[in-house]
């Protein structure tokens, strides 16, 4: 059964899961974030089939999140490097890790520690902000009527 996509959706986050809404693919570019770079890599940390990881790849090229570079000096190697919509996807990915982190822990291991590399302090919760950096919830923030979509009626 084939996957409903939502290319002509008018909602950002319905178009931008047809690009990344996968398991497979959203791990692929936290590996990628890691610095893994070779399919070999890719499919011995990962744990993945070939052809499924030969088709994530493949998406996430054609989507522009990576971009595949030949670095072959004997004959064709390739590498696979976040592009600047890829490495848009960090704070997506750092959210998705801390939330899980609170909500789904892992039973025996303690959080991964993430620092800044400048300061060595450990990072900020990621959070919505108002534009003078104060933390928004969700009862803090609205859609103006002018935003919302407009739905489209059944034609029966």
């Amino acid at each position: 059964m084939a996957r409903k996509r939502f290319d002509d959706s008018s909602c950002s986050v319905a178009r931008a899961l047809n690009e990344v809404g996968d398991w497979w693919s959203l791990l692929i570019v936290l590996h990628a974030m890691y610095g893994t770079r070779r399919f070999v890599d890719f499919q011995q940390e990962l744990g993945i089939a070939k052809n499924i990881l030969c088709d994530r790849l493949a998406r996430l090229v054609d989507n522009e999140v990576l971009r595949k570079v030949d670095v072959g000096e004997h004959g064709s190697r390739f590498e696979y490097r976040l592009t600047e919509k890829g490495r848009d996807l960090f704070p997506v990915v750092i959210a998705l890790r801390q939330w899980g982190d609170k909500w789904n822990p892992a039973p025996d291991e303690p959080p991964l520690d993430l620092r800044d590399r400048a300061t060595g302090r450990p990072i900020h919760t990621v959070e919505v902000q108002d534009a003078d950096g104060q933390a928004l919830s969700i009862r803090d923030v609205f859609v103006p009527d002018e935003s919302l979509p407009v739905r489209k009626k059944n034609s029966a």
